[in-house]
Order: C-alpha cells, then sequence, then structure tokens
C-alpha cells in the first residue's frame, strides 16, 4: 500500500493540489475498493493498481480546480469516476452519480457505505429518464459526443450552469459544429500521463 500512498502523494504535490493525508487515505481506501470488485465485476479496464492510481485517481483529481458546486452531476460514472473522487476530496459538495449499469451502480452504493460518503448519491437510470432538482454542473468522463451529452442531460441543468466535459486531444472542432455555444477548453496536467488531456466548459444556453 505504501507504494500506491506515495504515488497519489507525489502526484498530489506535482499537480499543485491541496488534499490532507486524510483524504488521501480515503481515496486509496476507494481505490482498494474498486480493484477488488473489478476482479469479479470487470468494472474498468485498468487492472493494475498502481497504474489507478494515475489513470483514475489522478486523472479525476485534475478536473478539481474547476469543481464549483453546490450540486454536481456525474453521467455514466462508471466505478465512480470522477464522481467518487470529487465526493471524496469535497465533502461540502452535494455529488449524484447516474449510470445504466447495475454492477456500476451497486459498486458505487458500496462505496458510499464504507466510506460514510453522506454527500453521495447514487441512481441507476438512464440519465434522460432522470428527474430531479436540477444541477450547477453536469460532468462526464465517458461520452464520446459533447452534444449527445449536453442533449441527454439538458433538463437537469440549473439557469447559468455548466457542462464539463473531460477529454483527450483537445475538442476545438467538436465544440465549432455546436451552434451558439460559449465554451472554453482547459489542459489538464495528469501526473505520470504522458497522453493529452482537456477539460471542456461549456455554458448553460
Amino acid at each position: 500500500m505504501s507504494e500506491l500512498a506515495d504515488k497519489l502523494a507525489a502526484g498530489v504535490v506535482q499537480m499543485g493540489l491541496q488534499i490532507s493525508d486524510e483524504v488521501q487515505q480515503q481515496l486509496l481506501s476507494y481505490l482498494a475498493l474498486l480493484d477488488k470488485w473489478n476482479k469479479v465485476y470487470n468494472l474498468t479496464a485498468v487492472r493494475e493498481p498502481l497504474e489507478m492510481v494515475t489513470l483514475h485517481l489522478l486523472d479525476s483529481l485534475s478536473v478539481l480546480p474547476y469543481i464549483k458546486g453546490p450540486r454536481l452531476l456525474d453521467v455514466g460514472s462508471g466505478g465512480g469516476l470522477p464522481g467518487i473522487v470529487l465526493a471524496i476530496c469535497l465533502p461540502q459538495l452535494r455529488v449524484t452519480t447516474i449510470d445504466t449499469v447495475q454492477k456500476k451502480t451497486i459498486f458505487m452504493r458500496q462505496v458510499k457505505g464504507e466510506l460514510g460518503l453522506d454527500n453521495l448519491e447514487v441512481v441507476h437510470a438512464r440519465v434522460e429518464a432522470f428527474e430531479i432538482e436540477p444541477f450547477d454542473q453536469i460532468i462526464s468522463r465517458a461520452f464520446a459526443e459533447i452534444g449527445l451529452f449536453i442533449e441527454l442531460t439538458r433538463h437537469l441543468m440549473a439557469k447559468n450552469g455548466h457542462w464539463l466535459a473531460m477529454k483527450g486531444v483537445s475538442p476545438q472542432h467538436n465544440l465549432a459544429l455546436l451552434q451558439g455555444i460559449k465554451s472554453t477548453i482547459h489542459p489538464l496536467s495528469v501526473a505520470g500521463l504522458q497522453a493529452e488531456r482537456h477539460l471542456a466548459i461549456i455554458e448553460q444556453y
């Protein structure tokens, strides 16, 4: 475990984030659950815990400076990325994770219970059929197409809210095809990851 803790701690410092030792320990507890359940339920294609630190924890943490809240929806959350990571780091943030795959929502509810995440709600549903009080920010790490992401979640977006789309290469061309939107693209730096990462922030319109 110390190797995982060292890698996480070094990454947090390199990325200029302020995350307490206690919170880092909770993130590692979440990672241990993800690794354990992944052996049976195939929640993620990443198998090595050290890789999970970079590809899951640090990648999710890279958007931390852009999270405003107070209410955030994570669409297609899978094993809880980035939603559970953000809920652990920001206890004042009210996070809802939603996924259509039942085994993934069962896992996320298990994490909520074991880690005592009172600020996390897990929903098993299709997002287009989900009705609840609107969210200030809606994030996704898994949606392939930004236009579809916006279309399926527009009814859940609060006035003056923002969509946050986590991407690899810059989605500038993708965004240019959408009419009348205001957006900004932020390059993300993920410690230990050479590949490009970007965050597109799109204003409610």
